[in-house]
């Protein structure tokens, strides 16, 4: 089958690889329709997440045509069009039946944190990821979701990750009537949260990057206020003024480890890796909440540290509220969003490219090239 294999920082193609196998009674083997990149998968592509293996598939986001499955498979047939969460989750741990399917404690034997991701490294299980066109996916009877019938696959693919995250970073937030909301980062999960915080009842809804044309994006899918730090002496202090000094009720880390807009985090955390990426987004969102406010994080960090004002956090008193988003406990709720119009996931997409084109897809999201907001990957064998 085609799949895109990881050679490196900066170098992604597409090769022939084995077909998968069932490996446990458990599994099923689906035939991918629909995969994404994600703006994690970038942080794989640029070096940025330990035990990123040459040979690896990444891609955590797909939908597909189930092929086949394991003897103990119940709830899946052949011939179910699924989209597959994110998280490897087994269903019957302590943690999943709390409905933490991010945090699953038998999924990922590399790390007692995370639980398995797919095509995300060995520090979440190193598992194949769906950039292919086939993909073998554990415990088929508890992530994958049949899709509704009357839903456009373009809406699907994206409740795999990029709604269900920017969903529960809204959530996380705690988000009241009248407060204001800041959102760091204006790419896909980004927009998505400042699109889903509404839900919640803010008065005002902010959101802050350094690129235009996302910003400009941001402001007619989320419709929010947007603002480029660029243009500003200090975005803390920006944000101050523009809540009467006090901060903002919620902040939201929709960045993670690759940041800009702080010459010293740059250099000692994507430059020299002294520690686990630039901590700009989160040093921001914990300088420009206001005392007794929350912080939410959702953007991708990697061990072992990060340098991060936790004074600041002690002495505003703020609660910090972060996880990876369990995709299974949100999707009821999100099909409902999207099936009665609140919601336009699809919205999202700027760009379709055949999976053989890979390198070229990477390339263009990772140098924001063409206004790319969000690239879709379509298998050849789609039918």
């Amino acid at each position: 089958m085609l799949a895109m294999n990881y050679r490196g920082p900066y170098r992604v193609r597409t090769t022939q690889k084995p077909m998968p196998e069932i490996l446990h009674p458990e599994d099923a083997i689906i035939r991918v329709t629909r995969t994404c990149i994600c703006g994690s998968d970038l942080h794989l592509y640029h070096g940025m997440v330990p035990d990123t293996r040459v040979g690896s598939t990444f891609g955590h986001e797909f939908t597909g045509i189930v092929e086949e499955v394991g003897p103990l498979v119940q709830h899946l047939k052949v011939g179910d069009q699924v989209l597959v969460p994110f998280n490897i989750a087994c269903g019957r741990c302590n943690f999943c039946k709390q409905g933490l399917f991010g945090n699953c404690h038998e999924s990922n034997p590399m790390a007692t944190a995370v639980g398995g991701i797919f095509g995300y490294s060995h520090t979440a299980g190193g598992f194949d990821g769906g950039q292919a066109e086939y993909v073998r996916v554990p415990y088929a009877d508890v992530g994958p979701t049949v899709i509704p019938a009357d839903m456009d696959p373009d809406d699907a693919v994206l409740l795999t990750d990029v709604v269900p995250t920017g969903y529960q970073a809204a959530e996380m937030g705690g988000i009241k009537q009248g407060d204001t909301v800041v959102i760091f980062g204006a790419g896909p999960i980004g927009i998505m949260a400042a699109r889903c915080a509404w839900f919640f009842g803010p008065s005002r809804v902010i959101i802050i990057d350094h690129i235009d044309y996302r910003l400009e994006f941001a402001k007619n899918y989320a419709k929010c206020e947007a603002y480029n730090f660029k243009d500003m002496e200090d975005p803390v202090v920006f944000l101050k003024k523009t809540t009467d000094w006090y901060g903002a009720d919620v902040c939201i880390d929709c960045v993670g480890c690759e940041a800009e807009g702080n010459t010293l985090q740059t250099f000692t955390g994507r430059v020299m890796l002294m520690q686990a990426g630039a901590g700009t987004a989160l040093q921001w969102a914990i300088n420009s909440v206001k005392k007794g406010g929350i912080v939410s994080i959702v953007g991708v960090y990697g061990p072992p540290f990060n340098l991060i004002p936790i004074g600041n956090v002690v002495n505003k008193g703020i609660t910090i509220r972060a996880n990876q988003a369990s995709v299974k406990r949100l999707l009821p709720k999100l099909i409902d969003h999207v099936q009665s119009g609140r919601l336009d996931p699809k919205g999202l997409i700027t760009h379709r490219v055949p999976l053989e084109e890979v390198a070229d897809a990477y390339r263009l999201f990772s140098s924001k090239l063409d206004n790319c907001i969000k690239a879709v990957l379509i298998p050849s064998s789609k039918p």
